[in-house]
């Protein structure tokens, strides 16, 4: 059996699948403080953004689906940091463990960098074995730790804050 990975921009089409897996990521509590699931209809906002959204798409038998995204949204209002992107990156259940998020980050990065940032980062809890690993394979550097940085579930949760720059001949 044969399978195989295509990354691509995010599309329209793609918004009720980004909604069940980011859904996955909302009910596991290990990746983000949220707890109101997403309908597509929301993620058709996010598509609106200007900023990378790349897709993972799983295609075996003549089926496609998609089974991870990865996410560029703005950091802050001020004109200073205009080059400068949060992300947020999510694999369906069934397909961890299977390189999907590198593949994931092996076209953000320079999709970032081509659409002039200069720096990327998040924040990830501290448990989140997994993510952080993808970071640090990707080159990211683990700043520091944002301790008690909200509460889920009712109990404080601490966070790691990781960044990649670019080259400045890069952006």
């Amino acid at each position: 059996m044969t399978s195989e990975f295509l990354v691509r921009p995010a599309t329209l089409d793609d918004a009720a699948s980004i909604a069940a897996i980011y859904n996955q990521g909302i009910r596991g509590r290990m990746a983000t403080f949220e707890t109101a699931e997403r309908t597509a209809e929301d993620i058709a906002n996010w598509l609106a953004a200007p900023h990378p959204f790349l897709v993972a798409e799983h295609s075996e038998g003549g089926t496609n689906q998609v089974v991870g995204w990865i996410l560029a949204s703005s950091y802050r209002p001020r004109a200073c940091y205009a080059g400068v992107a949060e992300f947020s990156v999510y694999v369906a259940e069934e397909f961890r463990g299977r390189r999907v998020g590198d593949r994931l980050m092996a076209g953000f990065l320079p999709a970032c960098a081509a659409a002039g940032f200069w720096k990327v980062l998040s924040r990830i809890f501290v448990e989140n074995t997994a993510s952080r690993a993808l970071c640090a394979r990707h080159g990211f550097r683990e700043v520091g730790v944002y301790e008690k940085h909200g509460r889920l579930d009712g109990v404080w949760r601490d966070v790691v804050i990781v960044e990649r720059t670019f080259a400045a001949d890069v952006v």
